[in-house]
């Protein structure tokens, strides 16, 4: 008996030995140090100042004890491990953009700093491309199926071939609504006009962040205004060449093509006609997702 009291003590012993917790070890937890970050614009020296008008600038931070790097242009996030990142910024003329820079080290420790970049872009757009913007007054093409539409960010559909999947408007589905009778008129000097006639249509959250507030107003069952009030506006329009292959077409302040989404106000030329006509674009809302419509100006 004594034996077998023996064997079960030692039994338990290996039992429970086994099945000790292991401790882990992170190692001693060293903040990122010494970040620095510098920019080199393609082609700039004695004569070309702020680059050779290509908008492109290759960023490089380095930092002791760091794993990976993110770099944050207009609220917009780039990981890239090796800290060398290269963008190419769009906005016409000579601007300054500022670029926060965050080193990540270990247990997510981070440190981070600011630079500023002044940069040149001189793209010149395709002439015909903007003859025909210059030409008539735009509007959202109504009798065309798709004609507004919305779908995941990173899509990119060209309105004839492809449509977004979430959602696609048949033709004139939004009858009921403040768009159809909006009018755009591009102008040389930079310039627009948008004819709301008297009122717009859009995402609720976004006019009334950018307008004037809700106007008493009720959003219908889909978060929109189907008729918001508003006047006929200015704002600047711009065509850059974007570093994802597509011609964009910028606009300032509330510059939009007839569904008001908010976003950053910039439009993918995801498709254009032989005649640059009708034009399919694509823009991110305040929502985060991709908005398409398809415009005319023809009447």
């Amino acid at each position: 008996m004594k034996t077998i009291k023996k064997l079960l003590i030692i039994f338990s012993i290996i039992i429970f030995s086994s099945c000790e917790r292991e401790e882990y070890e992170l190692g001693t937890l060293v903040n990122p140090s010494n970040l620095t970050v510098s920019a080199e614009l393609q082609g700039q020296d004695a004569d070309n100042p702020f680059g050779d008008g290509s908008g492109l600038v290759t960023l490089t931070a380095i930092a002791s004890d760091a794993i990976t790097y993110k770099f944050i242009i207009n609220e917009v996030e780039f990981l890239e491990p090796s800290g060398v990142f290269t963008r190419q910024f769009s906005n016409l003329g000579t601007n300054t953009y500022e670029v926060q820079v965050i080193a990540s080290g270990t247990a997510g420790l981070t440190t981070e700093s600011v630079i500023t970049v002044e940069v040149l872009y001189s793209y010149q757009p395709p002439a015909d491309l903007v003859e025909s913007l210059l030409t008539g007054n735009w509007r959202v093409m109504a009798e065309a199926d798709g004609h507004i539409g919305v779908h995941d960010a990173a899509s990119f559909h060209d309105g004839v071939n492809t449509f977004p999947e979430w959602y696609s408007a048949p033709a004139f589905q939004q009858s009921n609504t403040g768009m159809y009778d909006d009018r755009i008129v591009f102008f040389e000097d930079g310039t627009a006009e948008f004819f709301t006639q008297g009122s717009i249509f859009g995402n609720a959250l976004a006019l009334e962040n950018d307008f004037t507030g809700n106007q008493g107003l009720t959003p219908n069952q889909f978060g929109e205004h189907q008729f918001y009030p508003a006047d006929d506006f200015t704002f600047s329009w711009s065509i850059s060449e974007g570093d994802d292959g597509y011609l964009h077409l910028n606009f300032t302040g509330n510059g939009f093509t007839g569904n008001y989404v908010g976003g950053n106000h910039q439009y993918v030329i995801t498709y254009r006609n032989s005649d640059s006509s009708e034009l399919y674009l694509k823009t991110i809302g305040l929502d985060t997702n991709a908005w398409y419509a398809k415009i005319t100006n023809q009447e």
